[in-house]
């Protein structure tokens, strides 16, 4: 994550240099022509319960995983209805697994109010954690997780209960890299959730280097350092609580990257998902389901492997969404400090770059960063965008105790105009939170149908972020929506609505962002929109079910064959 820069030829030919590190960060001045709301979020981890203090386990040497951990999930583990927190702890690379601290889960006992239950409950693992992916592997109605360590994964089995057991040796989902992220999907519509393993570099203590920055004297290197780009994992799941290792087969062993996000859609529109990896300070990939057999990585020719000008950026965080309801979904790419965002608008056929058209150039280069995340926080029926920030090389000046922080970033979608505007104070909260930012997932903790935001911070404490923003004067209005298959989050399955005038599409997912796992359920603002007069759900088999109009402010289950909205 050194500040490269790349050129992509014509032919597709890569040619590489070097030039530095992070550059000072600078505060963004609101350029919108009317003043954005001022308090958009209040942090209120500690009071609320949420007490997690990140340790990265950094010492005198610069060890390369350090800085790039830390993820959180937001998911219902015990079927109650509200949402509960699992946070990624890493506690020292060379500190031997019984000495680290756990990974911490927090049941939230209503209101958004939280009790840490780790003790006893089994999901404590001691790996060097950098991030967590959360489904139902096994349609039992209960959501799973899976843990990506440098080193040993772990799948942990959820029993409903808040208990979980270990069972990756069982289930053959042991991966022994540096795993970044993963992702749960069906990618060969069978109707059970397969797995893909986003790995990072292959790396060892062994051989780390020492790498020096421009006045701090040594700091953490970059990917390119090392040279060692890592291979992707995909496990296919067999029905019986087993997968099975298929990546060569499956072709996406034929590409190597330093792979960090994961963004899941069916970029397309054959009705099979595909992959977009983005990789640091390698051209990004975009693996193309075929009929559920195989994936070919197309993303040169789609487009999306490089921004407008060629240069191949330090990817980190992935967002995908329909910005331009369209009906495909659109990609954005959070990059290192002096790259700015990419933003990929899907054509159908390919991607093209929109990202100063959308308002994503001038703040964005002045940040790193790693979580993102498409919400209408606002509720006014546009969206907005989240992105959580933080160094990975010492800069030039800090103004912070930590010379790795900086402060987070939240964009107002303009109404009407589909392009972002900097909301301030910046990162809007009334006070500055500072720290380095890594995961953030997002869900509605406090059940007041606002989306809520859980930031972790290397080395700091976790920020729970609840959401002001949707209080402010205005039209502001929401519909939120579980789609349930197979007894699961149907991941995957489409959902259209009508609105007003509109057409609003939304897929199923939980994993996006950076390290982190969000609320699959689908929650769309409306604003001034009205009522939804329409709902319509393509399910992951291709059936079609329309479900009617649905009253706006209130949740929604839609089960498929039900004929009926719950």
């Amino acid at each position: 994550m050194t500040n490269s820069r790349c050129t992509l030829g014509l032919l597709a030919a890569l040619a590489v240099a070097s030039c530095g590190g992070d550059a000072p960060s600078t505060d963004v001045t609101d350029t919108s022509s009317k003043a954005a709301p001022a308090i958009w979020f209040e942090e209120v981890g500690a009071e609320r319960g949420l007490v997690f203090q990140h340790e990265s386990g950094h010492d005198e040497r610069y060890l390369y995983p350090e800085i790039v951990c830390g993820g959180a999930a937001l998911f219902d583990m015990d079927g109650d209805g509200d949402l509960d927190a699992y946070l990624v702890q890493s506690g020292g690379v060379d500190v031997a697994e019984a000495e680290r601290p756990g990974n911490q889960l927090f049941e939230n006992v209503g209101g958004g109010r939280f009790e840490d239950v780790t003790a006893g409950s089994g999901a404590d693992d001691r790996g060097f954690g950098i991030g967590v992916s959360a489904a139902d592997y096994d349609n039992d109605g209960d959501v799973d997780l899976y843990v990506c360590n440098l080193g040993e994964n772990a799948l942990l089995r959820n029993d409903g209960t808040g208990r979980f057991e270990d069972v990756t040796l069982a289930t053959g989902t042991s991966e022994d890299l540096f795993s970044a992220g993963a992702a749960f999907f069906d990618y060969d519509n069978d109707g059970d959730l397969d797995l893909w393993v986003v790995n990072y570099i292959l790396w060892s203590i062994g051989d780390e280097r020492v790498c020096y920055g421009k006045t701090r004297g040594e700091t953490y290197c970059g990917p390119m350092s090392y040279g060692k780009p890592a291979p992707d994992t995909l496990f296919r799941n067999e029905g019986d609580g087993t997968f099975t290792d298929v990546s060569i087969e499956a072709g996406i062993r034929s590409s190597l990257g330093n792979g960090m996000g994961i963004g899941i859609s069916d970029f397309d529109g054959d009705g099979m998902l595909d992959i977009f990896i983005a990789n640091d300070e390698m051209k990004d990939q975009l693996w193309i389901n075929r009929r559920g057999e195989s994936f070919v990585e197309r993303g040169v020719a789609f487009g999306c492997a490089a921004d407008q000008d060629g240069q191949i950026k330090a990817g980190m965080g992935v967002g995908v969404i329909d910005f331009d309801n369209d009906g495909d979904e659109d990609l954005l790419v959070v990059n290192l400090t002096g790259e700015y965002d990419s933003f990929f608008l899907n054509e159908g056929t390919h991607f093209v770059d929109r990202t100063a058209s959308v308002g994503l150039t001038t703040a964005s280069q002045a940040f790193t960063r790693f979580g993102v995340g498409f919400v209408d926080f606002d509720q006014d029926g546009e969206l907005d965008l989240f992105e959580s920030n933080g160094r990975v090389t010492h800069g030039l000046t800090s103004e912070y105790a930590d010379p790795f922080a900086e402060l987070n970033l939240v964009y107002r979608g303009v109404p009407g105009a589909n392009r972002f505007e900097v909301v301030q104070p910046q990162g809007g909260t009334r006070e500055p939170l500072a720290g380095t930012s890594r995961g953030v997932a997002f869900g509605d903790v406090d059940g007041d149908g606002a989306v809520d935001a859980l930031v972790v911070n290397r080395d700091g404490p976790a920020h729970l972020l609840l959401n002001r923003a949707a209080a402010l004067p205005g039209e502001r209005n929401w519909i939120r929506l579980r789609l349930v298959d197979h007894g699961r989050d149907a991941l995957g399955a489409v959902v259209s609505m009508r609105a007003g005038a509109r057409e609003i599409t939304r897929r199923v997912r939980t994993s996006t962002s950076y390290a982190s796992a969000n609320d699959p359920r689908v929650q769309v603002g409306l604003g001034a929109l009205g009522e939804v007069t329409g709902v319509r759900v393509r399910w992951m088999d291709g059936t079609v079910e329309e479900f009617g109009a649905l009253a706006a402010g209130r949740d929604w289950t839609l089960r498929k064959g039900s004929k009926a909205a719950e």
